[in-house]
């Protein structure tokens, strides 16, 4: 399956910093696993920034607030202190009744209501997208691709993904240039 263009996905697409090759092999050789194709076609095509008002996506960049590696380890970081001060019984709610997803998670988004995107990262190619809502407790199946994902969010699909009271996210993606990257930021 091979990944849309992105000005096909995005109707409005102001790109951002992108991702060079070097940084994508960098972020893969941290995590331990090779990038999905469609993620990797959005870190060259896109670049960091915000899509559907909403959604930001962390790429590969030598910015430690907007970097993939960075954003996974703070997201996850975060998430377990955050079940750590919950009842130890604390229990998932996964579409599909597989809690096991959760021990194969790799954060890389975060939305402004306080969802998290994640990948299951089992297997090879493209990797399951899912959505930790923000209760810590809810997680829902958002995509087989980052380009899927997001139309599935431009549409009626965007309630299956991001809870019932969840409005369809406008085809907008908004860049972030390096210089706003930059301020206040040491390089990686």
């Amino acid at each position: 399956m091979g990944t849309a263009p992105w000005s096909e996905v995005f109707t409005e697409l102001r790109r951002g910093r992108v991702s060079a090759d070097d940084e994508i092999a960098r972020a893969e050789g941290a995590l331990g696993f090779p990038l999905p194709d469609s993620y990797r076609s959005f870190c060259r095509a896109c670049g960091a920034g915000l899509a559907g008002g909403t959604i930001r996506i962390a790429t590969p960049l030598p910015y430690p607030a907007a970097d993939l590696v960075t954003r996974a380890e703070v997201i996850a970081h975060s998430i377990q202190a955050a079940l750590a001060l919950l009842e130890a019984s604390h229990a998932f709610s996964v579409e599909g009744d597989d809690p096991t997803v959760l021990e194969r998670a790799c954060f890389f988004g975060e939305a402004e209501d306080g969802s998290f995107l994640f990948w299951d990262v089992a297997g090879t190619g493209e990797y399951d997208i899912w959505v930790l809502a923000p209760d810590l407790e809810t997680v829902r199946f958002g995509a087989e691709s980052l380009d899927a994902f997001f139309r599935r969010v431009q549409g009626e699909g965007v309630r299956s993904v991001l809870g019932e009271a969840a409005e369809p996210l406008p085809s907008l993606f908004e860049g972030i240039e390096d210089a706003v990257l930059a301020r206040g930021a040491e390089p990686i």
